[in-house]
């Protein structure tokens, strides 16, 4: 697909867009090992993760040189006849996709659907200046010859600048690593706390590539170059090494820096989520549930990255658990600092009686349950993608660990959030 900075492609497969009844819950209830209860809901159809890949995450500018396009159902062989469509939702665009699958699936439109994301930053269009633009609309709709010169003679050498692409908010036109380094700012935490989580996530990160944990990553052939087989950003570095880096965003005396900020990457990810009777019925062993979820939103200046920690609560009370029945988090590691406010501000009954109308505070998630595998700081944040690694993680973490309850969340552009609470197929 021809990207602008962030696309994600939803691919509803026609074939299986049968009409489906659901299976009876109570042979699930029944086949659930777990002492927890199950969250299946009587007369609603239970919809699952069968599977999820990625391509390997790698740094902008490295391997990767090609573009996805268009017509991904094609090249990826389904029918002429099946439909696809993209949604964008920035870093949660893949989870907008997998929750759009839901839907369909649960009116019965599809039974089964591939949605995933993917991102190309190694070659995101750069637009002509606005002027620029605005002269060679005019040119193009110019009747007369001395129309088209008297135009052409008006281009000066301003008019060439071009408009080179931003991770910035519309609304406040602030980079969301100038926000990352407000936002630790306001919640007092320090470069220190930063560099330390950021060397967690790589040191993770890299026992669970090196203990072949990483199982959704699959080899590809980047046409005319190499085969890559693994994420490429996992550096553990020493705390030493950190503190040498100067600040990326706010200088001299900000705290986010290139070590504790997620990299500009490429790469792509999908998952197969089908209805659980169809599933069955086609002989596959699915991985998990996909259970409730939520979308939020809040203020894009101060807020921006908070997300987490106002979908969270939701999540939670819309599926009748608590904080301590998720055995598995999965939070998308903006910045290190974004992650360390997020924390924070959950950890804050003043953050939940002021903002959040809660009585008290949400708790934050215990570190030994959280992101154990690394994340986007050491794996990579290719937009689009991230939102499926971090569902097929959780998956995969469950089934390794023997949890029952797994807990996706996420911030976007905008000031936008998402969670989402997965639970375990019984094994």
């Amino acid at each position: 697909m021809s990207l602008s900075l962030i696309r994600t492609v939803l691919l509803t497969a026609f074939s299986f867009c049968s009409a489906a009844r659901s299976l009876s819950t109570s042979v699930h209830l029944q086949a659930q090992a777990k002492s927890k209860k199950t969250l299946a809901k009587p007369g609603v159809k239970n919809i699952v993760l069968v599977d999820g890949v990625r391509t390997p995450f790698l740094q902008s500018g490295t391997t990767f040189r090609t573009n996805s396009n268009r017509k991904a159902a094609l090249g990826a062989g389904f029918s002429d006849k099946t439909p696809a469509h993209t949604v964008t939702m920035a870093c949660i665009s893949s989870n907008q996709a997998m929750t759009t699958a839901v839907g369909l699936i649960a009116a019965g439109q599809c039974d089964a659907v591939v949605a995933g994301g993917v991102e190309f930053m190694s070659d995101v269009p750069i637009r002509h200046s606005r002027k620029m633009r605005k002269t060679m609309l005019s040119l193009n709709k110019a009747k007369t010859l001395g129309a088209r010169l008297s135009l052409l003679g008006s281009i000066r050498l301003a008019h060439l600048s071009p408009e080179l692409p931003a991770v910035a908010e519309f609304s406040t036109a602030e980079t969301m690593g100038h926000s990352a380094d407000r936002l630790a700012a306001a919640f007092g935490v320090s470069r220190l706390e930063q560099d330390e989580f950021a060397l967690r996530s790589h040191t993770l990160a890299k026992k669970a590539q090196d203990g072949g944990m990483l199982s959704d990553v699959i080899s590809f052939k980047v046409p005319g170059r190499d085969i890559v087989s693994k994420d490429n950003g996992i550096r553990p570095a020493t705390m030493e090494q950190l503190a040498k880096l100067k600040p990326a965003f706010i200088k001299p005396h900000g705290t986010v820096t290139a070590a504790n900020s997620s990299f500009l990457t490429d790469g792509a990810s999908a998952v197969l989520i089908m209805s659980e009777e169809k599933a069955l019925a086609m002989g596959y062993k699915p991985k998990a549930y996909l259970r409730d979820f939520v979308y939020v939103s809040q203020d894009p200046k101060d807020q921006l990255l908070l997300g987490p920690t106002y979908a969270t609560p939701k999540v939670l009370e819309k599926s009748g658990l608590t904080l301590n029945d998720i055995d598995v988090f999965e939070f998308h590691e903006a910045f290190a600092g974004q992650i360390m406010a997020n924390l924070k501000a959950m950890e804050s009954d003043w953050f939940a009686q002021t903002y959040m109308g809660r009585k008290t505070k949400v708790g934050a998630p215990p570190m030994e349950k959280f992101n154990t595998w690394g994340g986007s700081l050491s794996l990579g944040h290719p937009f689009a993608a991230t939102g499926c690694r971090l569902v097929t993680t959780v998956a995969h973490r469950l089934q390794k660990e023997g949890g029952q309850y797994g807990l996706v969340a996420a911030c976007a552009a905008g000031g936008q959030g998402h969670a989402m609470v997965i639970e375990a197929y019984p094994q």
